[in-house]
């Protein structure tokens, strides 16, 4: 599975680019929510995704890396994300903000940073929808891919196999032809990918190309 993030798009365009995610065949869009504390840069808020909600029937994959998320997860939910990812290291009440989302009927999800171990997360795996593995330092588009971040793929997938959960495993940061493969033999179920993607002139070619790499 393959979720676009339009951190790699032009956001003057940004309807533009959402529906050539559509027309590409992903199924998810990737929104990098980011408010200049958590992380350096600052891009939107919950209005640009409540816009663009009306434009797309996309699943709307909202990955917050803000301070202290359970201040504004209800926004977001209102704002029509389907998906939201917050990250462990973003607030001490990681259990209750998961809780919030879940109530509400949306998936909830937990990512950490290319630092943080696993082990940090593991009382919330039972509970959790999604795990996002970022696989490069957040806060900016067009890194290079950290390769020890593999072995903490690795570590989820036999973690959700040993403890029987369902939760998806994504990756996030400098995916591309490369490590695709690599990456889901690992046990990656969900690319997310913004530069990579949005360099490509064809991008339904592009998303094609990668499945055929996994598939060998």
């Amino acid at each position: 599975m393959f979720s676009p993030s339009l951190l790699g798009s032009d956001f003057s365009r940004a309807g533009e680019e959402l529906a050539a995610i559509a027309a590409s065949g992903a199924d998810y869009a990737h929104f990098d929510v980011m408010d200049g504390n958590f992380v350096p840069e600052i891009t939107f808020g919950a209005k640009f995704i409540e816009d663009l909600r009306q434009e797309s029937d996309l699943v709307f994959d909202v990955h917050l890396m803000i301070d202290s998320p359970e201040r504004h997860i209800e926004r977001f939910i209102k704002a029509g994300a389907d998906m939201i990812t917050v990250h462990a290291e973003s607030t001490h009440h990681l259990w209750r903000v998961l809780q919030m989302i879940k109530e509400s009927g949306k998936d909830a999800g937990v990512a950490i940073n290319p630092g943080t171990p696993v082990s940090f997360i593991e009382t919330v795996l039972p509970i959790v929808d999604s795990v996002l593995v970022m696989t490069v330092n957040p806060g900016w588009g067009g890194q290079r891919f950290i390769m020890n971040t593999v072995e903490k793929i690795s570590e989820l997938d036999s973690r959700r196999s040993d403890g029987g959960f369902s939760y998806i495993i994504g990756a996030d940061g400098g995916i591309g032809r490369k490590n695709i493969a690599e990456l889901y033999r690992n046990g990656m179920d969900l690319a997310v990918m913004g530069t990579a993607f949005f360099s490509e002139d064809d991008k339904g070619a592009f998303l094609h190309e990668l499945e055929e790499i996994v598939e060998g």
